[in-house]
C-alpha cells in the first residue's frame, strides 16, 4: 500500500524511483541468509515488509545477479516441482556489503539534509 504524503501531494513516480533504487539491494538482502526460489523471495519481501514485486521485475533480476556472478542459481527437485533456488556467492557477499554500506551513507546524508530543513521523523 503507497502512503500519501502530508497535504494529500504525491509527487510523480516518486515511489517507484525510490522503489527502484533499493530492489536490487532488497532481493539480494532476501537471499542473504540462505537460498530461497524466486516465488518464495516475492512472498518475503512482500509478507512483512510492504515491499511487492511483479514477477516479471524479480525473475530478470534474478537472472541478471546470477549472470553476474553475485548469485548461484541451482535447480532442485522439490515437491510437486523442481524450484530454482538462489543464494549468494562469495562475490555477492562482497557486493552485497558494499551496497549496505553505501545504502547506509546516502540515507544518513539524507536524513541530514531533512534534519537542516527542519523536518523531523
Amino acid at each position: 500500500m503507497r502512503d500519501k504524503t502530508p497535504g494529500g501531494a504525491q509527487p510523480e513516480g516518486w515511489h517507484e524511483q525510490l522503489r527502484r533504487g533499493g530492489l536490487e539491494l532488497a532481493v539480494m538482502l532476501a537471499v542473504s541468509n540462505g537460498p530461497k526460489y524466486g516465488l518464495e523471495i516475492i512472498h518475503h519481501l512482500d509478507s512483512q515488509r510492504d515491499l511487492a514485486l511483479p514477477e516479471g521485475t524479480v525473475y530478470p533480476l534474478l537472472s541478471r545477479l546470477a549472470r553476474e556472478g553475485d548469485l548461484k542459481a541451482e535447480w532442485r527437485q522439490t515437491e510437486p516441482h523442481p524450484r530454482k533456488y538462489y543464494q549468494l556467492t562469495a562475490q555477492g557477499r562482497r557486493r552485497l556489503a558494499v551496497m549496505c554500506h553505501d545504502w547506509r551513507a546516502f540515507s544518513q546524508k539524507i536524513e541530514l539534509l531533512m534534519s537542516e530543513a527542519g523536518i523531523q521523523p
